[in-house]
């Protein structure tokens, strides 16, 4: 429980994000109406800004202090302070978009196929030695195998000509005994080519690729409690030292293993990062400032540095350069220690009354307003509530109906989201202008979708996007080779959709659950939207056996998640339940009826 002056917070940091990773930040305000008997706490309303991306979600609850918002009104919602303030901070989401992400380029598998070493073949034999396989209906040479080197030998030395004198069918053929050749067209050197994580460790990479969403977990339970104990503003500058560290330690990685470690801490790292940063602009901005930081600002500056990456990537094509490159990027934030301030909230629930004072009055110079001679008023203890757990979400039937439909939307929408993210080097065409438009994609899915969330039904609007989503991935699979555009203009589609469908999911999943286990029913839900990133890699790598296979799962569970979604209730324009119990009197899982003003 985090209390500030004004109302007490509580928050469990469930996502990642980006995944990641995308949480609509929106602020829980209670009604104006008193409440209708003794002891009830009164209804709490939606207002733009109840979610944040990141996996940070925050909850007001019925118990008043002094309220900080009314302390520092004088203040004003806009000025100097604020805007610079604003910018500063969603400079730092630049790096979490082309941090972490860059193991779309780093861990791509160029062409390849079997070394042969100098053992005096001719021409004919030399070529003919690598055998034909049919993938995804066209004839290549194999990959993964070669015909026996020292009868090849035998039968180049004796004079006999391959396909004329010689049945190649009838050869036995062995594995890459002698390692690989790759082509170096596109990608001169990764982790692919510098460890060999082809063929028989070609699972290696979607490892690897795994191994970064851990990271996101572990990072987003850990990071709320350090910045709770330690403040925003040095858990956010830790956290940037320590993603630069560890991606600077990812380059000079001498094994696949200590790859997977070090992209474990960038993930810890980089969600750590975003946590931190977005608790820290929603507690130091005005109110109109914060709905625009938490609903567009954030986002639309993560996607300026994923819609980076593939121009950085583009110039520096050796991966430890690359590494070394995106590491060194962070030096660029250490001055901004000096120009964003720490959190006068938390500095406030902390008993250190003047250093917030300090800052307040400090923006208020910067703004040319007039600070009283006291800001903050004392004020009046927090009664303690019953807590709630984990285990309160499954003993209701109806919460529990609930929230095992949510577990299905949230991992259905990661395995797609991230999925596709992490496809963009298998698709037809150049890698690096499929990455940038796959990032471009999300900008106006994060404009449209703050801009739906305001009037239209969240279950239709879900469910609609949803369908978009997996019904354009199932499609994908029919458009012939030749048309490579259709395919790519398809895929985008799809990112879009599922762009929209992870910040419509957040919103809708927290006016679901009542007040008191909200939080605990958001980190159930991220846990399983966890074990669907988590998943994604080996989604993709499906497609070494069949190209068709990632789009028919996750179009298939994406619609199926569709299906589900029409089970839930409606929640547009409904005022959220309370308490268990108010939720227990629903039937057929509906919420509580919109009061009528009289």
């Amino acid at each position: 429980m985090l209390c500030r002056a004004g109302k007490s917070f509580s928050f469990v940091p469930p996502f990642p994000a980006r995944d990641q990773l995308t949480l609509l930040h929106r602020e829980l305000q209670p009604d104006t109406k008193p409440p209708t008997s003794a002891g009830t706490p009164p209804r709490l309303k939606l207002s733009p800004s109840t979610f944040q991306q990141g996996g940070l979600f925050l909850f007001a609850s019925s118990q008043r202090m002094g309220d900080y918002d009314e302390d520092t009104a004088f203040l004003g919602q806009t000025g100097p302070y604020f805007w610079t303030t604003f910018f500063l901070l969603n400079t730092v989401f630049v790096s979490t978009g082309f941090n972490g992400l860059y193991i779309v380029f780093v861990g791509a598998a160029p062409k390849h196929r079997c070394l042969v070493p100098d053992v005096n073949l001719t021409a004919e034999w030399t070529e003919a030695i690598i055998p034909l396989a049919v993938v995804g209906g066209e004839e290549v040479q194999s990959q993964c195998s070669r015909y026996r080197l020292d009868v090849v030998r035998n039968l180049s030395a004796g004079g006999f000509a391959p396909g004329r004198d010689v049945n190649l069918t009838d050869l036995e053929q062995e594995r890459c005994l002698d390692g690989w050749h790759y082509s170096k067209d596109v990608y001169p050197s990764n982790i692919v080519t510098e460890w060999d994580l082809v063929c028989d460790d070609q699972w290696k990479v979607p490892f690897a690729s795994s191994t970064l969403f851990v990271g996101y977990l572990f990072g987003s339970l850990i990071s709320g409690h350090l910045s709770d104990r330690y403040g925003r503003k040095k858990v956010v500058f830790i956290s940037l030292a320590a993603q630069c560290l560890s991606v600077l330690l990812q380059s000079f990685s001498q094994s696949w293993r200590m790859f997977c470690v070090m992209f474990l801490f960038v993930g810890a790292s980089q969600i750590s990062i975003y946590i931190s940063a977005f608790v820290l602009g929603t507690e130091i901005l005005s109110k109109t400032m914060r709905v625009l930081f938490t609903t567009l600002g954030a986002f639309l500056f993560y996607c300026i540095g994923y819609m980076t990456l593939p121009w950085i990537a583009y110039a520096i094509r050796d991966w430890r350069t690359l590494l070394a490159v995106l590491s060194m990027t962070a030096v660029a934030y250490v001055p901004l220690w000096w120009f964003i301030p720490e959190s006068p909230r938390w500095l406030v629930t902390r008993g250190r009354l003047e250093e917030a004072e300090a800052i307040v009055r400090d923006a208020a110079r910067k703004n040319k307003v007039q600070a009283p001679p006291v800001v903050f008023k004392v004020s009046q203890g927090v009664s303690l509530s019953k807590t709630y757990s984990m285990l309160d979400v499954l003993k209701s039937k109806n919460i529990r109906r609930i929230t095992l439909m949510c577990l299905v939307l949230w991992m259905a929408i990661n395995v797609g989201y991230f999925g596709l993210s992490l496809n963009t080097s298998n698709l037809s065409g150049d890698p690096f202008m499929n990455c940038f438009l796959s990032a471009a994609a999300e900008v106006p899915a994060y404009v449209v979708s703050t801009w739906l969330l305001r009037t239209c039904p969240r279950k239709a609007l879900l469910s609609s996007f949803l369908v978009i989503g997996g019904g354009v991935l199932l499609l994908i699979q029919f458009i012939p080779n030749t048309l490579q555009y259709v395919a790519l203009a398809l895929e985008m589609t799809g990112k879009f959709g599922f762009t929209m469908a992870f910040s419509i999911v957040y919103i809708y999943t927290a006016e679901l659950y009542p007040t008191v286990i909200r939080n605990a029913g958001m980190g159930m839900c991220s846990s399983a939207a966890r074990i669907g990133s988590i998943t994604a890699p080996y989604v993709i790598y499906l497609g070494t056996y069949n190209k068709a296979l990632p789009y028919i799962l996750m179009g298939s569970l994406t619609i199926a998640s569709s299906v589900v979604n029409f089970f839930l209730p409606e929640t547009l324009n409904r005022d959220l339940p309370e308490t268990v119990e108010q939720m227990q009197e629903c039937q057929c899982c509906a919420m509580v009826p919109k009061r009528v003003n009289r």
